[in-house]
């Protein structure tokens, strides 16, 4: 049956066309469900015939509307909820609502065990519906789930299931269900149909809490209309950003935006001004007069204040009393959020928000987000005493001006505080890595082989590979690496110069464009490495083995071949897919040992020896370019065999030979990215990373002005020098400081599509490179894999490389991805060494040198180089006075003759410690030297209680 529909309407070209829209309507679209015989002929039924019922109602499907899935997401996703119809209105409803939702909700339909069955009601003949005249979208799709509903009553009645199976309509919408009643569907809301469900009373907790009651309390403004935003951002007056709250003061947040013709930081200051906003949400804000600008230092607050009637505004959060000759830092207000960026949220119940007394009933209790810039919620729950000490998900449902804080419901619980795979799990899930297990769709992708898999002639002979198996290559790695990326070789031609070659590993011949696997990996976008495990991008078969190019085996490369002279410089670049047999994998530790050994002279060393002769050269000419040697204070773990607890912490060393492998990968990729560019200029995916702004370096300046240190930072080869000159005779540590501090004053390097940004926009700041890609880490990074595939494209002409891989869009949409993947995989591997700092601490108290990174108005950060953990050192708490009194002047502290400055040594007593509700583990530092009383703690007091030499056991890796 054919339906059609014709109208006009301008083309691009303002020319009248008549378009038709035909909608065909079939009267073979099945139920799906067992009990129907006819339906079951046409395709096999997923709705049992058996379906459970509750305590009120008797065996039944659900159908519910688009509220439902919208408002109740984690309830449809439980395992309680099987044999559920889902319309096609509601499904496209949906879409057009909530592209997250939506694609949640494709999962639960992918998923066969749920029982959740897809019925197109709008090409179904009988359950297809008209709009009405003057009748809304909204009133014409519920109209379309009523008419569905009653459809599928009559349909399954006529099959003899009337004392069998119901049907039953899912609605918190007090019309729909009375209009439903009205025609004989049978119908309840959410609340009614989980309370009847006594089988599973965890449901009641995850229901998502109600709206604010009319008539409470106003405690926010509300927020301006989305057509006076967006008018306000166009005209200047509203500036929107991305809203960040400070690691170390949880009232204080930043957007940065123009002000006065400059991008600055403008400071949100006070729960008043965030205006119901949450970390990471897309914000406009008013810019304060200029009165009520920023002109004094922060103060550290840490933890949200218990006191929900307590608001605090900007005036209690940051004292502005002190006047200077600095130029006031702008503050603003939200008065609008454009996009929310909530999630679902680890974290713990507040043990003080739970009456002791209370047994049984739904209670409202605070929970509280392992990350500190989420602002505590408010849930209902009936099983709160038994959520004391666990770790669970909440998610937010909303956030109503009349209430302090926003209001959620319970998700799921993911295990008790303090447990090692119960808190790694956490930081997983709250850093948004996928870690579950590989699909059989995605292991089905692997070579039937297994790891019989081999190199076959016909890898050279029919894909234009080169054999360089006879070459004396050889990788360099981290100890017990198993993914081998990249491996080398250099040998001297007839002519007197040198080949060098940088190989690696050939993943895209596993991973062609569009497979599960790839989908997969593209989604993941990044391996992420703890401090006890690594979660993969790529299944292990491939990852630790037929793609790394593992000693004494034969594997598949892509390979940059440079001809080089002895004064390193590059004669001609080759690109080719090949076949190596890497003849030995060193650790840097081993190559080093090579090189040193003047008593080995076989032709592998050698070569080692050359590329780190050439390493030194290129990377003094990077900088000499302005390339910046940056610093951070990594550590490494020493775990216990069988336990995995950290037994022992220490500095990670770099030897010549991280520099020569770094030297060559650098290399490789800028050749790289070079080719493919000059082949796909307008959809090459390519890394930049752009120059700072000046006044980020301005805190830096002044500290360092009174060590008589200067930077200058007009351009990288100019900072680079700066930072070569700032060394104070005596302190060997301090110019390792300045870089570390360097560091956070760099913007972040960020993956782009070429056809996105003008050339001058493509350099690489810190490399001081203007041109710059990722091609050498394919088996953990999806970038890499694209840019071989880019680079394949380049060097062969028959391949078909499709349309997505020049569609400038999707590559930018792939970017943004990889970038965000990127950055949560960073952030969750500093969140393990947390961790494993926090356990290694457990139970004890150690008294180490500290400098101090920062000075605030109630406290120093203080970084101890020996651990590589920094925490705040508080010298008051919020509200209390302190003996040491903030100079506003040299940004210092000071309690009689002692003076505590930035880059000061310090001692610090370490422990960990719970909070007050003991659920969230933390470092907690207290100054020790210099002595001030009432500050530090007495040196007597303190102990190290465990001094004895641990054995190495287990060194793991941290890969970056």
């Amino acid at each position: 049956m054919l339906r059609s529909k014709a109208f006009v309407k301008r083309n691009r070209k303002g020319n009248v066309v008549k378009v038709v829209k035909e909608h065909y309507l079939r009267d073979d679209i099945p139920c799906s469900s067992e009990i129907c015989r006819e339906c079951a002929k046409i395709s096999p039924p997923l709705l049992s015939s058996t379906p459970s019922g509750t305590s009120t109602m008797k065996p039944h499907y659900l159908i519910p509307d688009t509220n439902v899935f919208i408002n109740q997401l984690d309830l449809m996703e439980h395992p309680a909820f099987k044999d559920v119809i889902v319309l096609q209105t509601v499904r496209e409803e949906v879409r057009h609502l909530s592209i997250p939702v939506y694609n949640r909700l494709n999962a639960i339909l992918a998923d066969k065990t749920k029982r959740f069955y897809l019925f197109a009601n709008e090409h179904q003949r009988d359950t297809f519906v008209e709009r009405l005249k003057d009748e809304s979208p909204n009133d014409r799709n519920d109209r379309a789930i009523r008419v569905a509903a009653k459809w599928y009553d009559t349909h399954l009645k006529a099959c003899g299931s009337e004392a069998m199976i119901d049907i039953i309509m899912l609605s918190d919408d007090k019309a729909n269900k009375e209009k439903a009643g009205a025609i004989g569907v049978k119908c309840c809301n959410v609340w009614q149909y989980v309370e009847s469900k006594k089988d599973s009373p965890e449901l009641l907790d995850m229901v998502a809490a109600p709206k604010a009651v009319a008539g409470d309390a106003i405690v926010y403004e509300e927020h301006y209309s989305p057509a006076k935003i967006k008018n306000g951002v166009q005209n200047g007056k509203l500036i929107q950003g991305s809203f960040q709250v400070s690691m170390h003061n949880v009232y204080e947040g930043t957007i940065v935006g123009e002000v006065e013709g400059e991008m600055k930081t403008i400071y949100i200051l006070g729960r008043k001004n965030f205006n119901r906003c949450i970390q990471g949400d897309i914000v406009a804000v008013e810019l304060l007069p200029k009165e009520k600008w920023k002109h004094s230092a922060s103060i550290a607050i840490e933890e949200e204040d218990e006191d929900e009637e307590k608001m605090y505004g900007e005036e209690e959060v940051v004292d502005r009393m002190v006047e200077n000759d600095s130029p006031p830092e702008p503050t603003g207000k939200v008065v609008g959020i454009i996009r929310k960026k909530w999630r679902p949220y680890c974290g713990f119940i507040v043990k003080n928000s739970v009456p002791k007394d209370t047994q049984s009933g739904n209670i409202t209790v605070r929970f509280r987000a392992m990350d500190k810039r989420i602002p505590p919620i408010k849930i209902r729950t009936a099983q709160a005493h038994a959520l004391l000490g666990k770790r669970i998900i909440v998610s937010i449902d909303s956030w109503p001006v009349t209430s302090a804080f926003p209001l959620g419901h319970f998700v799921k619980t993911l295990g008790s505080s303090g447990d090692r795979e119960t808190e790694t799990e956490v930081l997983l899930l709250e850093h948004n890595v996928p870690f579950q297990e590989f699909s059989k769709r995605v292991l089905d992708d692997l070579p039937p082989e297994g790891d019989k898999w081999i190199v076959l002639d016909k890898h050279i002979n029919n894909e234009k590979r080169r054999d360089f198996r006879d070459l004396d290559i050889c990788s360099i790695d981290p100890p017990g690496c198993t993914d081998i990326d990249d491996a080398l070789h250099a040998r001297q031609l007839p002519n007197g110069n040198w080949e060098v070659g940088v190989h690696i590993a050939d993943v895209t011949y596993f991973v062609k464009h569009g497979m599960p696997m790839d989908v997969e990996a593209a989604s993941r976008g990044t391996s992420v490495y703890l401090v006890d495990k690594r979660i993969d991008m790529l299944p292990a078969l491939l990852g630790t083995n037929l793609c790394s190019l593992r000693s004494n085996v034969d594997r598949l490369a892509f390979s940059c071949v440079w001809e080089m002279n002895d004064n390193a410089e590059i004669i001609s670049t080759d690109f080719t897919k090949s076949v190596i047999r890497s003849k030995h994998s060193f650790t840097y530790d081993e190559a080093q040992s090579r090189i040193d050994d003047e008593r080995m002279q076989d032709s592998l060393t050698q070569g080692i020896r050359v590329l780190n002769k050439f390493a030194k050269i290129l990377r003094q000419q990077r900088m000499d370019n302005g390339a910046l040697t940056l610093a951070s204070p990594e550590v490494r773990f020493n775990l216990e065999n069988d336990s995995q607890d950290p037994v022992d912490v220490e500095m990670k060393e770099l030897k010549e030979t991280n520099a020569l492998v770094e030297e060559f990968m650098l290399l490789a990729n800028i050749s790289v990215a070079k080719k493919i560019f000059s082949k796909f200029p307008s959809c090459s995916m390519l890394r930049k990373h752009p120059a700072p702004p000046t006044n980020n370096f301005d805190m830096l300046r002044k500290v360092l002005a009174q060590k008589g240190v200067t930077i200058n930072t007009e351009t990288s080869k100019a900072l680079a020098d700066s930072l070569d000159k700032a060394v104070i005779p005596g302190d060997p540590y301090f110019n390792k400081l300045v870089r570390i501090m360097t560091t956070r004053c760099m913007m972040q390097a960020q993956y782009f599509c070429s056809g996105t940004e003008t050339e001058s926009e493509f350099r690489h700041y810190g490399l001081a490179s203007p041109i710059y890609t990722h091609f050498t880490s394919p088996i953990r990074r999806y970038a890499d894999v694209v840019v071989h595939r880019l680079l394949q494209a380049c060097i062969d002409d028959d391949i078909d490389y499709g349309p997505d891989l020049i569609d400038s869009q999707k590559m930018k949409e792939l970017c943004d991805n990889l970038n965000f993947r990127n950055r949560m995989a960073q952030q969750a591997g500093r969140s393990s060494v947390e961790l494993f700092t926090n356990l290694y601490f457990k139970n004890k108290v150690e008294i180490e040198d500290g400098r101090v990174l920062r000075v605030l108005k109630n406290g120093i950060i203080v970084l101890v180089p020996k651990y590589g953990i920094e925490t705040v050192v508080y010298t008051a708490k919020t509200g209390s006075n302190s003996p040491l009194v903030y100079n506003e002047e040299d940004c210092s502290l000071v309690a009689g003759d002692v003076v505590i400055k930035t880059f000061d040594a310090v001692k610090v007593e370490i422990t960990v410690e719970g909070d007050e509700q003991g659920m969230r583990q933390k470092m907690n530092m207290r100054l020790v030297e210099p002595y001030i009383e009432g500050v530090s703690t007495k040196p007597s007091a303190s102990k190290r209680p465990n001094e004895e030499a641990v054995e190495h056991n287990v060194v793991k890796k941290a890969k970056n």
